[in-house]
């Protein structure tokens, strides 16, 4: 055993599992005040439930055997027949190769949560979990990154664009196209519980995806530090090019339009960043900002798909992009170990034509295995709570806690205080109209 390379793990595994409540926080702080208790409990519940179902059936799905290049067998349910103590090729003994894994299982899920605070029922969000992991997860980490059909092919993927984020962040658009829009969207202001939570939960995002990018060099080496460096030059770049095009267009910048950018850098090199050079991270957090800027404030609201905390906006645009400019920068020089080099290293078109591939096969798998989940399963569970939960907030109907500690108000106060969120809105609005004739 390597003891610097298994150390370097350990310390990844446990940053990446940080992630996870890190994400609890981000989503908590921009929800609604009646809805917070819901969306901190259904990201980090998947900690416990994503454990289970990786024990039981995950790490057998995705490592063990081949079933047609899709997924991998039932042989090691329950981690039967498993010898954790080998050691794989980069002196780290399989079990914690398995424990780094898990912490992918965990987090991944929790990415689509975003998507579908506020109206979601709690038992169907569970039970898609369930079957999501099962049918979808497990069987990209096995086309990915397990010799499967998509790596057969050559198609590279660092740290999780297709298996991580496009998944995700198909399955949170699907989700949101099935559930539809939430009360009153669109006709007041988004109201955020606690915008220090949202830049807390971005602090430990960032800090947590170095365990993400750079763990995924499996050794601690010139690959895993020229992750970490790739994954600071995008996420910088990205955060600051979002700052700069809200000052331009809206005249002043954000707390959580920095926090948007962030992420988007952090989503936009994680395919790349064990690829690519300084001037490639660079480019790759510049152009994944904007297009993610663009998708959320020019095609979103004409598309009229309530997609809640803008999880397909991050997640899935940027991790698209990232996904395919990781064929146009990737380079030998920084990682010998892939086949080709990317388009602007001489490689020509080869590889651009792979990272597009998985992408789009990435985004049909997706789109028709949730599609088929959601249909199936809403016909055993109710999808949508009902209108007066949705009103009331989902802390108090699904769960029977508030965020605040303060005494519940009756469904009477509770419609005072929804109408005088609404004549707030109005207002809200009526004021930027005069602004803007002035």
């Amino acid at each position: 055993m390597n003891a610097a390379n298994s150390t370097f793990l350990v310390l990844s595994s446990i940053l990446v599992l940080f992630m996870t409540p890190g994400l609890a926080f981000f989503y908590g702080g921009l929800v609604s005040k009646r809805n917070v208790v819901n969306t901190l409990l259904s990201v980090f519940m998947i900690c416990g439930l994503a454990i289970i179902l990786w024990l039981l059936f995950g790490y057998s799905l995705s490592f063990s055997g081949d079933v047609g290049g899709f997924v991998g067998n039932l042989k090691a349910l329950w981690l039967h027949g498993i010898d954790l103590t080998a050691l794989t090729a980069t002196k780290i003994p399989n079990g914690l190769y398995l424990i780094f894994q898990m912490m992918f299982a965990i987090i991944t899920p929790a990415l689509f949560v975003g998507a579908v605070v506020g109206r979601i029922r709690f038992k169907f969000l569970l039970t898609f979990i369930i079957c999501w992991s099962l049918l979808i997860y497990y069987p990209m980490v096995h086309m990915v990154w397990a010799g499967g059909l998509l790596a057969k092919l050559g198609v590279i993927d660092f740290a999780g664009g297709t298996v991580v984020h496009i998944n995700a962040g198909i399955t949170a658009l699907v989700l949101s196209i099935f559930l539809g829009p939430r009360r009153n969207y669109g006709k007041q202001p988004q109201e955020h519980y606690n915008v220090s939570w949202v830049l807390l939960g971005t602090t430990i995002l960032w800090i947590g995806w170095y365990g993400f990018n750079a763990g995924s060099a499996l050794a601690m080496d010139h690959v895993a530090v020229q992750a970490f460096l790739t994954t600071t030059v995008a996420t910088a770049t990205s955060m600051m090019t979002w700052m700069v095009v809200d000052m331009l267009t809206k005249g002043k910048p954000t707390l959580v339009g920095v926090c948007t950018g962030t992420l988007c850098g952090l989503v936009g090199i994680t395919p790349a960043c064990g690829y690519v050079t300084v001037s490639g991270a660079f480019w790759i957090g510049l152009l994944a900002t904007l297009t993610s800027y663009a998708f959320i404030t020019l095609l979103k609201p004409r598309l009229g798909i309530d997609d809640a905390l803008d999880a397909f906006g991050c997640h899935g645009v940027s991790g698209i992009v990232g996904s395919i400019l990781t064929g146009v920068f990737a380079t030998k020089t920084i990682n010998p170990s892939i086949a080709l080099n990317g388009l602007f290293y001489g490689g020509g078109f080869k590889l651009v034509g792979l990272q597009l591939l998985a992408t789009v096969f990435t985004i049909i798998f997706t789109t028709v295995m949730c599609a088929l989940i959601i249909v199936v399963l809403r016909r055993v569970v109710k999808m949508r709570v009902d209108k007066d939960e949705e009103a009331l907030g989902l802390d108090q109907g699904e769960h029977g806690e508030v965020a605040d500690y303060t005494i519940p108000m009756s469904k009477e106060l509770n419609a005072i205080q929804q109408h005088s969120d609404e004549f707030r809105g109005q207002l809200s609005q009526l004021m930027r109209h005069r602004e803007r004739f002035r």
